[in-house]
């Protein structure tokens, strides 16, 4: 390809809107071009980057024995219906209606669609295992995009789905998964952390996500430098401390005034003692829960609703019980609750529910369920809201003086919290989610209907996987590890080109060289792209670092017959001078050798094995 065939033009200068390196680099190089807020196009050398992306994932997979199929992006919003997340997903998923005034949706996900597509051609567990994964558009209406590509409204995900006779065949699948995800991302140069993860609006028994280290990462890791462990903080459990808490007392509750003593800081300083010693209540709103609530206390009178064969609480409440020094997970409140959102109830419905206001909610009087962290169960002689405006009470014994509804772990692990496999000390790091399996159980095959003949001739329901790995989103992570100032440094398993030709001046015998390395080269299987422009070196030099290409060839008359040759990577060393004859076996020599360099010499903290404990 000739620079005069691409419609491109780079920037020296980024948008004000583009605030991480890929998306300044992506935009400047044109890769990509703003479409609307949340909207890109992939320009054509953009799309070389991107179609590297995906032919990586779609060896890997296929080599793993999943084979590809395609539904469509715009799906009926019954299938939806018949699963229970038309409501529950919430406000990202893009609804509309057709002319005959049937719900659609601009899938988001393709759970339903893929549950729909399979359970038409399933009969018999002869058919079972079905592994087929698909490379498609997505819509979600995030309310803040940001960052280009990296989290846009609209963008490409790989969806692998699987279903199974029982979860040993899923596991397998599971694992298979897992390490073809290792394998791809190797291919691309990047250094995966595999990590436990909260399952969220998927659903299903466990999860596990492929992270890559980011300044800007929307993740927090918490990791263990001794054995291998590692999870997002929305799923991290730690080492129970049993150390913090005083000896069981046979005192009675006692009401203490405390006026104006609202928080945590507050009782330290009124109680003279550590917050260790405090249970904090919190009361949280709980939307669509799917958890059964009829033998919850204070639930009897609880709205509940059906989709399809999905039964949910619209609105619940509970309050929450934690040790006071420590904080609430939301996202693990939630998993347990089986709930699409939670979140802090407002100053007027903690007074309905708690007969107090915040900063006084207690466990005594709290009028919703009670759902108790793991950190409390080894209190004694605590101190905790009265449940009464103006007033605390001490010596609490929880399992004397309340009962819990639920026990649970919600606590949000800390850097410096002990690992609970083997001790150590976690640490944390910021991290980028690349991609995501899933075991979903029998979730939506449940919801939606799905059953079979097993081999005793009884109908019988497959248990499902799910596995996704988000295109632009690895796209976009590897150029925020492989860039300087001057630009992207493609690995050479995703560059646009392999390799550019870069003439002083394309004419004369530069014109006749530089024609006839593209010529070699194309020949060589080499992807090249040659800067016949007609502009100052200076300039073309500066596109073609900006843009990223692995080898660069500089043409030009005082060096001919040599040619100089320079590596993206190696800015700071001198190019190599190269008879004009060895320019090509030397080029074919360096990139068959960069392609094999990732696997390699990228690395994994660990291994899946011990990071899935």
């Amino acid at each position: 390809m000739k620079t005069s065939q691409l419609p491109f033009r780079t920037l020296r200068e980024p948008p004000a809107e583009a605030v991480i390196a890929s998306h300044r680099l992506m935009m400047r190089a044109d890769l990509i071009r703003k479409l609307g807020n949340g909207l890109y196009t992939y320009m054509p050398l953009g799309l070389r980057a991107y179609r590297k992306v995906e032919n990586i994932i779609r060896q890997e997979l296929d080599a793993s024995g999943a084979v590809e199929f395609k539904p469509s992006v715009v799906v009926p919003g019954d299938i939806w219906k018949e699963s229970g997340r038309w409501e529950s997903f919430g406000p990202q998923m893009l609804k509309a209606q057709n002319r005959q005034m049937q719900d659609m949706v601009v899938s988001p996900t393709a759970e339903e669609a893929y549950t729909a597509i399979t359970r038409a051609g399933l009969t018999s567990y002869k058919q079972l295992p079905i592994n087929m994964y698909q490379i498609n558009t997505k819509y979600r209406d995030e309310i803040r995009p940001r960052y280009g590509v990296m989290r846009g409204r609209e963008f490409n995900m790989m969806d692998g789905y699987s279903l199974h006779t029982d979860d040993e065949s899923l596991d397998k699948t599971y694992q298979a998964y897992a390490k073809a995800y290792l394998k791809i991302f190797a291919r691309m140069g990047l250094k995966v952390i595999p990590v436990k993860a909260d399952t969220g609006a998927m659903g299903g028994s466990g999860s596990e996500e492929f992270m890559v280290e980011s300044d800007i990462g929307d993740d927090t890791l918490i990791i263990c430098p001794d054995c291998g462990y590692a999870a997002n903080v929305e799923k991290a459990s730690c080492k129970a401390d049993d150390t913090t808490t005083t000896a069981p007392t046979e005192l009675a509750i006692e009401e203490v005034a405390t006026p104006n003593v609202f928080s945590i800081a507050d009782m330290e300083q009124f109680f003279n003692c550590s917050s260790k010693l405090f249970i904090k209540a919190l009361v949280y709103r709980v939307i669509n829960s799917t958890l059964d609530l009829s033998n919850a206390p204070h639930c009897e009178n609880l709205k509940q609703n059906t989709e399809g064969n999905v039964k949910f609480y619209p609105l619940s409440y509970v309050c929450v019980l934690i040790r006071g020094d420590l904080e609430v997970n939301e996202a693990k409140l939630a998993g347990i609750l089986k709930a699409s959102e939670v979140c802090l109830a407002d100053d007027e419905e903690v007074r309905k529910i708690a007969l107090a206001p915040h900063g006084f909610v207690g466990p005594i009087n709290v009028q919703c369920p009670i759902l108790q962290d793991l950190s409390v169960n080894n209190m004694h002689d605590a101190i905790a809201g009265s449940g009464k405006e103006g007033f605390h009470i001490k010596h609490v014994e929880p399992t004397r003086d309340y009962t819990a509804w639920i026990n649970a772990d919600v606590r949000t692990v800390v850097p410096g919290d002990k690992c609970p496999n083997c001790g150590g000390t976690f640490y944390s790091r910021r991290g980028n989610e690349l991609g995501h399996i899933f075991k979903l159980g029998r979730k939506y095959t449940e919801s939606m209907g799905v059953n079979y003949l097993d081999v005793n001739g009884k109908s019988a329901i497959p248990t499902m996987g799910c596995y996704g790995i988000g295109v632009d989103r690895v796209l976009a992570s590897i150029i925020e590890c492989f860039h300087d100032d001057n630009g992207i440094i493609w690995p050479m398993s995703v560059a646009p080109y392999q390799v550019a030709v870069v003439p002083i001046k394309y004419k004369d015998k530069m014109k006749e060289a530089s024609d006839l390395l593209y010529d070699e080269l194309t020949k060589a299987g080499i992807e090249v792209l040659l800067d016949d422009r007609d502009e100052r070196p200076g300039v073309k030099f500066n596109d073609m670092d900006l843009m990223g290409f692995p080898i660069r060839i500089t043409v030009g008359d005082k060096n001919l017959p040599n040619v100089e040759i320079k590596l993206r990577k190696a800015a700071d060393e001198s190019p190599m001078l190269i008879p004009l004859e060895q320019a090509c076996s030397k080029v074919k020599e360096i990139v068959q050798s960069e392609l094999r360099e990732p696997l390699k010499t990228s690395v994994f903290r660990g291994n899946f094995e011990n990071a899935m404990l």
